[in-house]
Parts: structure tokens; sequence; C-alpha cells
């Protein structure tokens, strides 16, 4: 399944940790990031997927998003990021072979989705979707790795540290959130008579509304302008500051440095 639901291509939402159908062809790139053990692996992508490849290698988001949490978080376990032609199986992490795989395809549904919504989107946020995107996978691969416990549901946690990565960023890790944000927005608008079922994860509206939370809690001078409407009710702004603290200081806390045995 993609990233976003069933107004695109008639498919619905899932991104579950663990669950891989991605087919992977033989001829394979391999290249490496950092120091924790995070190992990155482009597959050679199927004919519609190739301007896709081509708009991740260039952008180098897969490198990007290795790096930044090789600098953060140091793994003895290694990691493998592969990116894949997904048919359409969406993006996942897989605990048996602790790998993340990150679907080539959603590039273009998710500049369908900003396409939908009207002109003035850029790459950039289809860059910035991606990222977020592996940022949330790479956090279930820490979760496993690291025997984390999480706090309430998995996914949410996921979520919340892709935040916290894009939020490292400043500024630009802010506009690059609320661009994630947008994005889960225009999926629910989209796919607003979707029958979704159950789900491990929260709905892609409430997926919006908190990444616009935590971009207002970390940074509520620079984005007073989200509060009051839709994308951000008053109510919870109020709270979002003190969210989002907690958030980041549960994170930061759970990964920081171990002793190592012996």
């Amino acid at each position: 399944m993609g990233r976003f639901g069933a107004g695109l291509a008639g498919i619905v939402l899932a991104a579950v940790a663990g669950v891989s159908g991605c087919q992977k062809p033989d001829d394979a790139v391999r290249t490496g990031a950092g120091g924790s053990g995070i190992a990155i692996r482009y597959e050679t992508p199927t004919g519609t997927d190739r301007d896709d490849a081509a708009f991740l290698r260039g952008r180098k988001v897969v490198e990007e998003a290795a790096s930044a949490v090789s600098a953060l978080v140091e793994v003895d376990r290694p990691i493998s990021v592969g990116v894949v032609s997904c048919d359409g199986e969406g993006s996942s992490y897989d605990p048996e072979f602790t790998r993340v795989e990150v679907c080539y395809d959603e590039v273009s549904e998710t500049r369908e989705l900003f396409r939908r919504a009207g002109p003035g989107r850029a790459d950039d946020d289809v860059a910035a979707v991606m990222l977020e995107t592996l940022y949330h996978e790479m956090a279930h691969a820490l979760v496993d790795v690291l025997g984390l416990r999480v706090r309430g549901r998995e996914e949410d946690a996921a979520d919340q540290f892709a935040a916290l990565m894009l939020l490292r960023g400043g500024a630009l890790g802010e506009q690059r959130l609320l661009a994630a944000a947008d994005a889960w927005h225009l999926s629910e608008v989209t796919n607003e008579d979707a029958d979704d079922g159950p789900d491990e994860h929260s709905s892609d509206g409430r997926r919006a509304v908190n990444h616009r939370c935590y971009v207002y809690g970390a940074a509520s001078g620079r984005h007073r302008g989200l509060v009051g409407t839709d994308a951000l009710p008053a109510e919870r702004a109020k709270g979002c500051a003190r969210e989002w603290s907690a958030i980041r200081a549960w994170w930061m806390t759970a990964l920081a440095p171990r002793p190592r045995a012996g």
C-alpha cells in the first residue's frame, strides 16, 4: 500500500512496521553513511520508478537522513536502508532483517497529492515528505535495535521522532515538517470517504495537526498564524510547548549513549 490513500490509484494508507512486499531487483548499488552502522542500498528501479529514483539520488534525501541519525545516535547492530521499487506496497521496517525499505513510487505519489491541491508546491516539499518518511521508518529501527520501551503507540512515537529530526534543522526543518503536515492533511481530504478500517497509525488529519503542534511548540514566535484555524485549533495550541518539550526530552533521553556491556 502507498503512503497516501485511496484517492491516489485506489490504494489505502499503510506504512506498518515489519511488513514489506517490495520486490528487489538483483542489480543494485551499495553506498554507506556515517559510522553508526547505517548502510544505504539503492535497488535498480523498475521502468516507471526511474524518474523517482533519479529524484532521490539527486536530492540525496536518503543520505541526509542516514547522516543525521548517525550524528545523533550510535547503534551496535547494523541498520540497512533499501531504496526500492515497491509497486504500491509502501515504505516499512522489517525487524527480521533490521531493514528500512523506502519506496521510489512515493515520490510520484506525493507530487501528485500536491499537484491536486493546486500550483505552487515545489519539489523541496516532496523531498521534505520523503525525509519525514525516512525518519519515521528509522524510528522503528531504533526502537527495535535499542530495545526502547515506547509510551503509547509506536507509530505515534515514530512520527514524533520524525518531527524531532526535522526540527533539529531550525527554520528549514520547521518548513519541512509543515510540508509533511500539509501532505497528511491533503491525504485526509482526498480520502475522506475511504474506509480506513483498523490501523496502528493515527488518522491522517490527526497526524497533520500533531506535526503542526510540534512546530508551534518548538517555535511559537515564528508560527502564530497556525493557531485558531483548522490547521491547529487554539485549545490544542495551548499545550503544544509543553507537549513538544516532553516528546523531545523522552527521545533524547532514550537515545542517550549507553554503557557498553563488559
